[in-house]
């Protein structure tokens, strides 16, 4: 069965859960708060739907070339807090030819005082300034969110890149834990080129796959990593040619579904665990993980 968050509405294309902030460990479904409308989010550039175990968040407006802004990331943050709990995997993909470029420059408007911003109403950027650094600092974990709910264990997030993934686009990749490429692909870390820093969780995942000295010249050089290198690299776990990447992600996706849910959920939380626990702590946990699976299987 196919559904639209919210509505039942059959739809024909494939669409997670709020994890507390800073844990990235465990899925928190927040029935406190409603799930955003299809009509919020598409005013916002998302679509989000669900075709059984896998839901799929789009990145919807091709003519800005899927460009980011706070309010996407405070409603993708809405979807990860609301998301069904019969999902096991969460596909990111993107309409038109660039996955997402970034950050809409537009949040950055007025912050050399001489550029306005297009809407003087809307979250931006530059409109946090008339806050304190805590306000500031807040606001941005906040934006974080949008990114951190894809490290859930409750399932397996695949990103589907296309195009350009620059910046923020780059950083949402970065988050998921598989990435599927198409052979046009090209990454970016465009911060440092603007005068910001990469601050969208993108950091820790991009040192882990390439190591610090490789990341650290591609985010302050802000040169461009095509589809090939990225698999090279271990940032991209496969590449296809361009029109085969929807075959190529549901093809990934139906695998990992043959697994047994708890286990490929325990699993993941194992190797998030592992990352960065001592070892006498990780193998207590994976001890305790298979008791709960020999119990649940028993």
């Amino acid at each position: 069965m196919v559904v639209c968050l919210r509505s039942g509405v059959p739809s024909d294309s494939l669409s997670s859960r709020k994890n507390p902030r800073g844990s990235g460990m465990t899925r928190v479904h927040d029935q406190s708060i409603a799930s955003p409308t299809e009509t919020e989010l598409h005013s916002v550039g998302l679509r989000f739907t669900q075709s059984g175990a896998i839901a799929e968040i789009t990145l919807c407006k091709p003519e800005r070339r899927n460009t980011q802004q706070p309010a996407m990331w405070r409603a993708m943050a809405a979807l990860g807090r609301t998301m069904p709990t019969g999902v096991q995997i969460v596909v990111i993909r993107a309409e038109g030819r660039s996955f997402s470029a970034g950050l809409d420059r537009s949040s950055l408007n007025g912050l050399d005082r001489s550029t306005p911003s297009d809407d003087p109403g809307a979250e931006t950027l530059t409109s946090l300034l008339a806050g304190t650094d805590l306000t500031i600092e807040r606001a941005i974990r906040d934006y974080q969110d949008a990114f951190m709910f894809l490290r859930d264990p409750s399932f397996i997030s695949i990103a589907a890149v296309q195009g350009h993934a620059v910046g923020a686009g780059f950083q949402l990749a970065l988050a998921c834990d598989l990435r599927i490429v198409a052979d046009d692909a090209v990454f970016c870390m465009k911060e440092a080129a603007l005068g910001l820093v990469p601050d969208l969780t993108g950091l820790a995942p991009l040192v882990r796959q390439v190591g610090y000295g490789r990341a650290l010249e591609i985010c302050v050089r802000a040169r461009n990593v095509n589809a090939r290198e990225a698999v090279a690299l271990g940032l991209a776990h496969s590449m296809v040619p361009a029109d085969d990447l929807n075959d190529e992600v549901r093809a990934w996706a139906e695998s990992l579904l043959l697994a047994n849910p708890d286990a490929a959920r325990e699993t993941k939380k194992l190797l998030q665990s592992a990352e960065i626990s001592e070892l006498g702590h990780q193998r207590e946990l994976e001890a305790a993980a298979q008791v709960r699976r020999l119990r649940a299987l028993g």
